[in-house]
């Protein structure tokens, strides 16, 4: 027997197959394209979290929202006004909505809009709203999302809303965050996305810088400058 013609083989075999090896081993244990692209980009877990968008570019878009539940996004900036026998009591504002109330949906609607009517929303021929009840109750409410101007229309759903409970999309967060979050408290070591979730988006900040710089905090007329450094808030001081 020629011993060459079985080693040879056998040793090019073994060689391709230490070969392959050491290549799964390596691509299984670098990591994946957008892990590295997350830590290039020093991305955080709140900046990876799963935050749903829907780009509502018509009326029907707003429509889908039927039957389904948001929770405010743009806390303690949108009115909302009773929604009684078919028709919207735009003389009668229940109040501003706070930030993370769930709203559940019942329909869309559109509605001529008083000219004197401030309610921060572009108003057009018709005026695109959603109807809706708060948790616990069965009274109907409508708050503004969008207008309508001849051929054009225009919707804000996704500043207004979460269409997903932020419990849920950052539930990386801790229990004692939360707990402020949900007291609307607002609490040294928040950044700035958990304190708009504490006091809301009606605010003056002193700097475009995120993350450095003061804001001003304006929930229904109570006052409150927070400091943040490195996205950390740092002192808290009503006003």
């Amino acid at each position: 027997m020629n011993w060459k013609a079985v080693v040879y083989p056998f040793l090019i075999i073994a060689a391709l197959g230490a070969i392959y090896l050491f290549f799964v081993f390596k691509h299984r244990n670098e990591p994946s394209e957008a892990q590295k692209q997350a830590a290039a980009q020093h991305l955080s877990a709140d900046d990876i979290a799963i935050d749903k968008q829907e780009f509502p570019a018509h009326f029907n878009d707003v429509e889908d929202l039927a039957g389904k539940s948001v929770w405010m996004r743009n806390g303690n900036t949108m009115p909302y006004f009773p929604y009684e026998g078919g028709k919207v009591n735009f003389a009668k504002q229940a109040g501003l909505l706070p930030p993370a109330q769930k709203l559940d949906i019942k329909k869309a609607i559109k509605a001529t809009v008083p000219a004197s009517l401030n309610d921060k929303m572009a108003h057009g021929d018709h005026q695109a709203l959603v109807v809706f009840t708060l948790p616990g109750s069965d009274a109907q409410y409508a708050t503004p999302v969008g207008a309508l101007e001849g051929q054009e229309e225009q919707y804000f759903d996704d500043l207004l809303f979460f269409y997903d409970d932020p419990h849920t999309i950052y539930s990386h967060w801790p229990k004692d965050t939360w707990a402020a979050i949900d007291a609307h408290q607002p609490k040294q070591g928040m950044n700035e996305l958990q304190m708009s979730l504490a006091l809301g988006m009606n605010l003056t900040t002193d700097s475009q810088t995120k993350g450095d710089r003061t804001i001003t905090y304006d929930v229904n007329g109570k006052k409150t400058a927070v400091t943040f450094a490195n996205d950390k808030a740092t002192t808290i001081q009503p006003q």
